[in-house]
C-alpha cells in the first residue's frame, strides 16, 4: 500500500482500462481500529502490509457499486461491514450496520449523504475534518481537477449538484479523495468550490 499525504493514511489502487483511471481503496490507521474503505482485492503484498499495521475494525462501503472485495477482507480481518442507508432494501451483501448523513462512524470520521447519483444515498467520508474520501459521484479524470460523475448515470442532475454545494460548506477540507480517479492532495476545498462553480 502507498502512504498518502499523511501518515495514517494509506491506499492500494487497479487500473481499470474501460475508464482509463485508477479505481482506489482507502486505509485509515488510527488507535482502537483502523478502518477500510471501499476494498480492492488485496495482493499478497498488500495484504501483509494491512497485518503489520493492525488489519482492520470496520469496512466502509460508499455505494453497492463499490463492494469490490469488501466480505472476503472482513471476514479475514473479522472487520465490521458498513453500508448506506439509502441503499438497506436492495444492498446486496449482509453490513453490520447502515450509516446516513450526520453519522459519525468513531471520532474523527464524519459521514455524508448524497443525493442523485446513480445510487440513493451515496456516502463521503471525511477523515480528522480534513480529508474527504469520496465514492462515485465527485472523481477526478484529470490531475488536479474534481469532475461529477457523467450525466447518463445520474438518477437526478439538480440533487448532485446540490449536493456538491454541500460538500463546499464544510470548509476545512484540504484534500479530496476519490474512489475513481486522481487524488487531490492540496486545496480541496477550492477543487470542490471550482467543481460547484463549473456546473452552474
Amino acid at each position: 500500500m502507498k502512504v498518502l499525504h499523511k501518515p495514517n493514511l494509506f491506499c492500494w489502487s487497479e487500473f481499470n482500462e474501460e475508464r482509463n483511471l485508477d479505481f482506489h481503496s482507502y486505509l485509515w490507521v488510527r488507535e482502537g481500529g483502523n478502518i477500510i474503505i471501499d476494498p480492492l482485492p488485496l495482493s499478497a503484498h498488500d495484504e501483509k502490509h494491512l497485518v503489520s499495521l493492525g488489519g482492520a475494525s470496520r469496512v466502509v462501503i460508499t455505494n453497492s457499486d463499490h463492494i469490490r472485495d469488501a466480505e472476503t477482507i472482513a471476514r479475514k480481518t473479522r472487520a465490521k461491514i458498513l453500508g448506506p442507508e439509502g441503499e438497506k432494501k436492495t444492498f446486496p451483501i449482509k453490513c453490520d450496520k447502515w450509516l446516513k448523513d450526520g453519522d459519525k462512524v468513531v471520532s474523527g470520521l464524519d459521514v455524508y449523504s448524497l443525493n442523485g447519483s446513480k445510487t440513493p444515498g451515496e456516502l463521503v467520508l471525511l477523515i480528522e475534518g480534513d480529508t474527504l474520501i469520496t465514492g462515485d459521484l465527485v472523481r477526478a479524470h484529470q490531475g488536479g481537477r474534481l469532475c461529477l460523475l457523467p450525466d447518463m448515470k445520474l438518477k437526478d442532475k439538480k440533487a448532485a449538484v446540490e449536493s456538491v454545494k454541500k460538500l463546499t460548506n464544510i470548509k476545512t477540507i484540504k484534500a479530496v479523495l476519490p474512489g475513481d480517479g486522481w487524488p487531490v492532495f492540496g486545496d480541496g476545498h477550492k477543487a470542490l468550490q471550482e467543481l460547484f462553480a463549473s456546473l452552474g
